[in-house]
């Protein structure tokens, strides 16, 4: 595993989130470090997605605080989250099923030339964005059949695996996962889980929302657990203690 930092990549501090009356997350912190997996885990309407959402910049939080490599953060917006080098892969992945895996990567940060041109005039690098996200796929070692293909024509685990990859290309900080293998058969969840350890490996934080307690052994490092809003524990998980994490999500006595 890759040497955890001292200072985490990411801090949340006391987060305090409402809509309406329903107080969506009540004085959460958590931290990520670069090269560890943090599980995010609880049952619906526990707070996960509202957490992650005030983290990628959907949600603003009503109170506390978000701090990038120590530094407090103005996260206003997706486009902010994503300037700060946090990217999220929801579970819809964002494709564009008409688009190639390189189209796919560099759709709205297309890569052009002349610099010295205003954007409008400039012309596309179709080979540089093709080069460049082979070389990144292929650093994950994730295999496509063929690489100019359109993503509809590609199976769930590949379009996952493009999604994942194309955060990975821009995430300078953070890589949120959001139940990257809810719709998969078992191999195609195996290339996923082999993927997200690779991020591990090259240093990438990454926080993962699953429901699926076998992956959280696998891969997690630290598992947070939320419920009600409140976050009610925090263990590295392992199977001895399975039971005491299922405890905290459903709120019984382990």
């Amino acid at each position: 595993m890759t040497a955890i930092a001292a200072t985490p990549v990411l801090t949340v501090r006391h987060a305090q989130k409402r809509f309406g009356a329903v107080h969506a997350l009540r004085d959460v912190s958590l931290e990520a470090h670069r090269g560890e997996v943090v599980a995010l885990l609880g049952d619906n309407g526990a707070g996960k997605s509202t957490l992650v959402k005030c983290i990628s910049g959907v949600h603003a939080l009503d109170e506390g605080q978000i701090l990038l490599d120590g530094v407090a953060a103005s996260l206003q917006s997706p486009a902010a989250a994503q300037r700060a080098g946090i990217e999220t892969v929801y579970q819809d992945l964002a494709l564009f099923d008409n688009l190639t895996p390189a189209q796919n990567f560099y759709c709205g940060r297309e890569i052009a030339f002349p610099s010295w041109l205003p954007v409008g005039l400039r012309f596309l690098s179709g080979r540089t964005m093709d080069r460049e996200a082979a070389a990144v796929l292929d650093r994950l070692k994730v295999k496509l059949p063929k690489f100019d293909a359109p993503v509809a024509l590609m199976s769930g685990g590949q379009r996952q695996a493009i999604a994942v990859a194309r955060a990975t290309v821009f995430a300078r900080k953070l890589v949120i996962l959001d139940e990257p293998t809810a719709a998969l058969g078992v191999r195609e969840s195996r290339k996923v889980l082999d993927l997200i350890a690779q991020l591990r490996a090259e240093g990438n934080a990454v926080i993962l929302i699953t429901h699926n307690m076998e992956h959280v052994i696998e891969l997690a490092d630290r598992a947070v657990v939320l419920r009600q809003g409140r976050k009610v524990g925090e263990l590295k998980p392992d199977r001895a203690n399975q039971k005491d994490l299922v405890a905290m999500i459903v709120g019984a006595e382990a």
